[in-house]
């Protein structure tokens, strides 16, 4: 995963960027399409049902329904914009744990069956403010003395390479990560203008309260960024968790063919993500799974069509001025 981001968008460039590595749903949410999901008992088709005045709660955001139940656009595109927000901040703690990544990666021929199965297990690491994936398993087997050497010299390598790196060369990748995030930061926000919500309901996710919300790309949307653009091709749903205003889940479907990086990588009508988060110690909402489905052309020369399944466990906190806290120190919401 390393560093992954959560939100509408930064889960689109998870799909955009994963192909073969990073976070899962179960297949029964891989199976239903965001617009077909059936509506639990107690949801509000679009009224407001989570306290007498919940802008109390979050007085960032006014969450105040009219007169119908319902919130109304400009409210929807405040609620996204503080949740991307939330996000950014979220993300700068991730990055302060380490994790277990399991990764299944079902290829498909061209009638969508399975033709081959590859089952990776990585352990990712925190290495001088660089999360860096560690292979642990394969086909759910621990690798063999070659490959587990292999592995740590890569670590090693990464080790070494910012133990001897100037001072010089240390502000350049700090500058640089800096204005990544900023850049995460525009394009994070953007997402409350490129689309049009509705607010359906709610409904627990894994024990909390979470609006749910459909997203159809905005007539007329004009982007801000380069990655701006991508944006109207995708639509979906998202849950936010009421008290925190975080991303709980999302299900996002490719409604057009998307060209995407230097070599040209085309997702095709139809690809799909489904991401799935948990709030970790008290402080933070990290991925619990990841689906992906997704049917691609790399380079114009060669389609994929594959199914990626990944899950996260054994979340750890690491304090790079003592130890990495033990697993039964950081507790998940029950």
């Amino acid at each position: 995963m390393a560093a992954r981001g959560r939100t509408l968008c930064i889960a689109l460039l998870v799909g955009l960027s994963a192909l073969g590595q990073q976070p899962t749903t179960s297949p029964d949410d891989v199976n239903s399409h965001p617009s077909q999901a059936t509506r639990d008992e107690g949801k509000s088709s679009g009224q407001l049902q989570i306290g007498e005045n919940p802008s109390a709660s979050h007085p960032d955001v006014d969450l105040t329904a009219g007169p119908d139940g319902k919130l109304s656009q400009e409210q929807m595109q405040q609620l996204f914009r503080v949740v991307a927000d939330k996000d950014i901040e979220n993300d700068k703690r991730q990055r302060d744990y380490t994790y277990i990544e399991r990764q299944v990666q079902h290829n498909l021929d061209s009638k969508g069956k399975i033709k081959s199965t590859e089952v990776k297990t990585y352990e990712v690491l925190e290495i001088y403010g660089e999360q860096v994936e560690r292979l642990i398993e394969k086909d759910d087997k621990p690798l063999n003395a070659k490959e587990a050497s292999k592995e740590e010299e890569k670590i090693q390598k990464v080790i070494e390479k910012h133990k001897n790196e100037s001072e010089a060369d240390r502000r350049k990748r700090e500058e640089k990560a800096l204005k990544e995030r900023e850049d995460d930061r525009k394009f994070v926000r953007e997402v409350a203008d490129a689309f049009d919500f509705k607010l359906l309901g709610t409904e627990p996710v894994a024990g909390r309260p979470a609006w749910i919300i459909d997203a159809e790309p905005h007539p007329g949307y004009q982007p801000h960024t380069r990655e701006g653009k991508f944006l109207p091709k995708f639509h979906g749903r998202v849950w936010i968790d009421t008290s925190d205003l975080q991303l709980a889940k999302m299900d996002v479907e490719c409604l057009d063919t998307v060209s995407w990086g230097l070599f040209l990588a085309r997702f095709h009508k139809g690809s799909r993500f489904v991401l799935e988060q948990t709030r970790v110690n008290d402080e933070v909402w990290l991925p619990r799974q990841l689906a992906v489905k997704v049917d691609v052309r790399l380079a114009l020369l060669k389609d994929f069509n594959v199914d990626i399944e990944q899950t996260f466990r054994d979340y750890k906190k690491f304090r790079s001025s003592s130890k990495i806290v033990s697993v039964g120190e950081v507790q998940e919401p029950k």
